[in-house]
């Protein structure tokens, strides 16, 4: 009886796998989950959290799908285990050691995934897998990335907004990203940045591309739309959404609809990019039936399939191990302790000129207190203190912002500057502030292995790597802030005199926590 090409390719794939080569892939395989679970279980959480990445979930099944639609390859390309990978292996740990003493859970997160596709090199060698790059690559779309594009696309989006309503003939008054029509107020906030479209569109852009087209400069192309596209489409959604509750009053499109309508137009512009983009169609099977038709190379000898898996487990494990004895060294028994700042005389302990307190993660210890000048504004000045940091308790993490969305207060715009204290320059982020009681400045910067740091990624190098000479991971946020009419330059006297009497006192105060 004749036997269907599909059965065909399903027999042989079966024959150049056995049993035994199978275990040994598969040992291969667990071994990231079985020392990385905390990474892996973080992956999860995140997709449990935010509706933004809940598409992980599907990206796994999604991916041995398309290894399965490749199966015939392992039959024509038995595996041949490639030595050098495990160097990359161990590269790619390393990575995730210096994520995790940094506590860059991102970093971390996409080190655990890219070492299927590694550990796939290393068993099944070049060719194989060469020949299953997108599936095992297509892997690192389950990472919980983008928060870091939040904030670009809410310029992106107020700007857009902003001027399409303007060329409309309609009259707004812009402040950050609130802005006012004369039926009323609005503000580009998180849940209207884009992001979810713009990841939901890459991802199945990519996916669409791989299976539609052979041509890389057909796919290359096609991805750039998928990320161009929701951009501007997310700009046109919120325009419309503006222009829908300024002809009705505002009684349309401010609630629930308000994202009905975003999720209903995005649908029609991910079908007209598909639809566009299937006149470009091309046939996709070319390759699987080339390389099937090819001649089958040697069985794979289980000895090597053995070794290779033996070293995949030690390389998965040598950093893991690392990490925990390191941990244990570097753990400060100690409640960190603020002790009292001695402000300069000049300063004079005054009341607090607003309610305003930095949206941080739980610190260990904080600092606060208003002081005054003759001749001057008020200053405020809060401390944020960690030891022992985690992903849940970090000076420098996404979550720590100026204010969080739904208080009193919000930033209207900030700046780096280049302040000088005698023969000292400090560089540091200016925040301009507005809440229910005035305009206030908030000058602030990080404090990590006693330095001043404004750069959040050099902070996390500098975290690693003081973690990594077994020393303290203690860091601090400083935060002065002061209140200002319609001009902020007052604020800046008063925040310059404060810190050119008060800055010796406040890192003194800063060095003596972490000598505990």
């Amino acid at each position: 009886m004749l036997m269907t090409d599909t059965a065909a390719r399903d027999k042989d794939a079966s024959r150049a796998l056995p049993t035994t080569a199978l275990l040994l892939i598969a040992l291969a395989f667990l071994a990231p989950f079985l020392f990385y679970f905390a990474t892996a279980k973080s992956i999860v959480e995140v997709w449990n959290s935010s509706e933004t990445f809940a598409h992980g979930y599907i990206i796994v099944p999604i991916s041995l799908w398309l290894v399965w639609r490749r199966r015939a390859n392992f039959a024509a390309l038995p595996p041949a285990p490639w030595w050098p990978a495990v160097g990359l292996l161990l590269l790619v740990g390393a990575g995730w050691m210096l994520a995790r003493m940094g506590e860059v859970q991102v970093v971390a997160q996409y080190a655990f995934v890219a070492m299927f596709p590694v550990i796939a090199l290393a068993m099944f060698g070049r060719r194989l897998a060469w020949s299953l790059a997108f599936p095992l690559l297509f892997l690192l779309f389950a990472v919980p990335f983008g928060e870091i594009f939040i904030g670009p696309l809410i310029e992106f989006t107020a700007d857009f907004t902003v001027w399409a309503v303007q060329a409309t003939g309609i009259p707004v008054l812009r402040n950050g990203t609130r802005f006012e029509l004369p039926t009323g107020s609005w503000s580009v906030v998180t849940a209207c940045s884009g992001v979810r479209y713009l990841i939901s569109s890459v991802t199945i852009g990519c996916l669409y591309a791989y299976l539609t087209y052979r041509s890389t400069t057909r796919r290359v192309v096609f991805i750039i739309m998928s990320i161009l596209m929701p951009i501007l489409a997310n700009g046109l959604r919120a325009y419309m959404i503006v222009m829908i509750g300024h002809y009705s009053d505002m009684a349309l499109a401010t609630g629930v609809d308000h994202l009905i309508y975003g999720w209903i137009f995005f649908g029609l512009v991910m079908f007209l990019m598909f639809w566009v983009g299937s006149y470009w169609r091309q046939d996709t099977d070319a390759e699987a039936q080339a390389l099937s038709a090819a001649a089958h190379a040697p069985a794979t000898r289980p000895g090597a399939l053995r070794n290779m898996a033996l070293a995949v487990v030690a390389a998965c494990a040598l950093w893991p191990v690392f990490v925990k004895y390191n941990d244990a060294a570097t753990h400060n028994p100690n409640p960190a302790k603020l002790g009292a700042i001695a402000v300069a005389g000049t300063w004079t302990a005054a009341p607090a000129f607003n309610t305003w307190l930095p949206f941080y993660l739980p610190a260990d210890d904080t600092y606060s207190g208003a002081f005054a000048q003759a001749g001057l504004a008020p200053v405020a000045l809060k401390v944020r203190y960690y030891r022992n940091q985690t992903r849940d308790k970090a000076v420098i993490s996404s979550s720590n912002r100026m204010a969080g969305e739904k208080d009193a207060f919000h930033e209207a715009g900030g700046a780096l500057r280049s302040e000088q204290f005698g023969a000292r320059t400090l560089v540091l982020h200016e925040s301009r502030m507005q809440g229910p009681t005035g305009n206030f400045l908030v000058w602030h910067w990080l404090w990590i292995d006693g330095q001043p740091v404004t750069n959040a990624y050099l902070g996390k190098l500098r975290q690693a790597k003081v973690k990594l000479m077994f020393g303290s991971d203690d860091g601090a946020a400083v935060l002065v802030s002061a209140p200002y009419g319609e001009q902020p330059e007052p604020a800046r006297q008063a925040l310059h005199a404060f810190l050119e009497a008060n800055l010796p006192a406040i890192e003194t105060s800063l060095a003596s926590a972490r000598s505990h």
